[in-house]
């Protein structure tokens, strides 16, 4: 994947937003593919590039490592983090053990998802994979967030940064985006109906199928062959 270039601000930054202006422009340039997963992040190249010190670089470098969006290595410096089956599996494997029974306290609730109605029509129009990856993000995170566990909440929330960069990569090389908006509808449509346990298993299938489709086992191709 070609990287597209990194733009600095027109205007200089202020010093105390500094770091969240370096911070915010990277995660978007990761998590919309601009930047590949492998990328090297020079931080003397990148403090050029949005017209700072390497301090705020350097912070923002960090906190997008405690996201999972970056590694860091004391040797070969910091890169953007590379999706592969066993990085997925992990990051979906707590999704399928926590969200789920965020999602039946929510429809038990009795929430308000127009949040989730609002990112489902974002992911419909989305011009590219990586804007429907955000809006799905999105999406999953209007499911969860009104569960009525803010550290339930914020656990999930830590994850989905990665969730959306293993999507994005993922549906790059065989989207469907039919089958994806499909069991999206259908997980609504059971929450709104205030049938709790039927929307929290199909969210449950939802997660269980895509790492397996997306990244199938070696032993060879899954039955049907498609990402989620």
């Amino acid at each position: 994947m070609k990287n597209a270039p990194l733009s600095a601000g027109a205007a200089p930054v202020p010093i105390p937003s500094r770091t969240q202006f370096v911070l915010e422009h990277l995660t978007h340039v990761i998590l919309t593919g601009q930047l590949a997963p492998g990328t090297a992040l020079v931080e003397t190249e990148l403090a050029a590039r949005f017209g700072v010190s390497k301090t705020p670089v350097r912070e923002a470098l960090k906190t997008l490592a405690g996201r999972g969006l970056v590694v860091m290595s004391e040797y070969k410096g910091a890169a953007v983090r590379t999706v592969d089956a066993a990085m997925a599996r992990s990051v979906y494997d707590v999704r399928l053990l926590l969200e789920p029974e965020a999602l039946r306290r929510t429809v038990a609730g009795e929430a308000d998802l127009a949040a989730a109605h609002q990112a489902l029509e974002r992911a419909a129009t989305a011009g590219d994979s990586a804007e429907r990856s955000l809006a799905n993000r999105d999406f999953h995170r209007a499911l969860y967030l009104p569960c009525g566990n803010p550290l339930l909440a914020r656990m999930l929330d830590d994850l989905r940064d990665q969730a959306a960069l293993v999507s994005s990569v993922a549906w790059q090389a065989r989207p469907t985006w039919e089958r994806e908006a499909a069991e999206h509808r259908a997980i609504l449509a059971r929450a709104e109906e205030g049938e709790a346990d039927a929307a929290a298993a199909l969210l449950r299938e939802h997660i269980e199928g895509f790492v397996r489709r997306a990244f199938p086992n070696q032993d060879g191709p899954n039955q049907d062959g498609e990402t989620a």
